[in-house]
């Protein structure tokens, strides 16, 4: 009884300690946060102060008073004239991010059967390294929530690679399947469904739209299931997202079709002229993105024909056909053929 009681109160002791250091550090910590907003220029009181770290100095910004001289640069000791450079010195990791499983704060053991001199590591002991990898991965996925989050995550990357996404869309359409998982809406559809419909839904809210039709081409499931699916998690997770504009497509079908600005931003202008006239309300966004840039080309002299400007935007002639003359008697643009 009387060593339980010693045992008990030394954690305590220890925990007072750590308490105790974790208060001063947080105090010492203030103090010169609390130093640095209190110096200010004593020539004429400003605040605009610039550090310059070639010669060691603190200049005021505004006046060029040299305030202090000679102090200590907190940066790291290496220098780097490049991105790769500056990761490879770097001695932290990779940032947390939303598209894996456990958000990337895992440890990993490299295939690669190598130490960390760049060495090859010895046949003895590759036999215990393949073991350790092995139970690495199996610990790295511990329960259901996540084996789905590392199969929908996996094919959520698979997917935006396929479209070529940027990063930003990619981490919205996780934390997007992850809120669904929380809310439990994977339950009774398929995790592909709702993977795909998660992406669909981050395009729209990141400005960078795709299309269902171009969603169902890379995803496993089809373009009935990703629009349901959309709707459903979309009601459930309270997701306000306004109507796609034909403005978001045109930069992207004139990249495919390799029209010059100049033809692009006369597009944005026809289709602001045709928002202003509540044209383009109730009609397709591709199709009157489409026929804007088939009648600038025209008006910039870099024609393209229906055909070309209907497979880049994945609409038929006839739609194209349609919206352009629409278009061009509504706002009065005179086009010779």
């Amino acid at each position: 009884m009387v060593e339980v009681e010693r045992v008990r109160y030394s954690d305590t002791l220890e925990r007072e300690k750590i308490r105790a250091m974790i208060k001063a550090r947080k105090e010492k910590q203030n103090e010169q946060n609390f130093e640095k907003e209190k110096v200010v220029c004593p020539e004429c009181g400003s605040r605009n102060l610039v550090h310059d770290y070639e010669r060691a100095e603190l200049v005021c910004g505004d006046c060029g008073l040299v305030i202090d001289a000679d102090f200590v640069d907190e940066g790291p000791e290496w220098r780097a004239f490049d991105h790769d450079q500056r990761m490879k010195r770097s001695r932290v990791g990779a940032p947390m991010t939303y598209t894996i499983h456990d958000k990337g704060l895992s440890t990993m053991i490299d295939w690669r059967n190598r130490d960390s001199y760049g060495k090859s590591i010895s046949s003895k002991n590759r036999a215990q390294l393949y073991r350790l990898r092995k139970w690495q991965r199996r610990i790295r996925v511990s329960n259901a929530t996540e084996r789905n989050l590392a199969f929908a995550l996996s094919e959520l990357d698979r997917m935006a690679s396929a479209l070529g996404l940027p990063r930003t869309v990619r981490e919205t359409a996780a934390v997007v399947y992850r809120k669904a998982v929380d809310k439990n809406l994977i339950r009774g559809r398929s995790i592909e469904g709702v993977a795909a419909a998660a992406l669909y839904a981050a395009c729209r809210q990141c400005s960078v739209p795709r299309t269902l039709d171009e969603i169902e081409e890379v995803s496993r499931v089809s373009r009935k299931e990703i629009g349901r699916t959309y709707r459903f998690i979309s009601r459930e997770l309270a997701l306000k997202l306004m109507p796609t504009s034909p403005i978001d497509y045109v930069p992207r079908f004139c990249s495919g079709l390799n029209l010059k600005g100049e033809v692009q931003s006369k597009s944005v202008e026809i289709l602001r002229q045709a928002s202003e006239k509540e044209l383009t309300s109730g009609r397709g966004p591709t199709g009157v993105a489409a026929a804007a840039i088939y009648i600038a080309s025209i008006l910039c002299g870099e024609r393209r024909t229906q055909r070309e400007v209907a497979d880049v935007a994945g609409v038929t002639e006839v739609t194209i056909r349609n919206r352009y003359k629409e278009l061009a008697e509504e706002l009065d643009i005179e086009i010779i053929l």
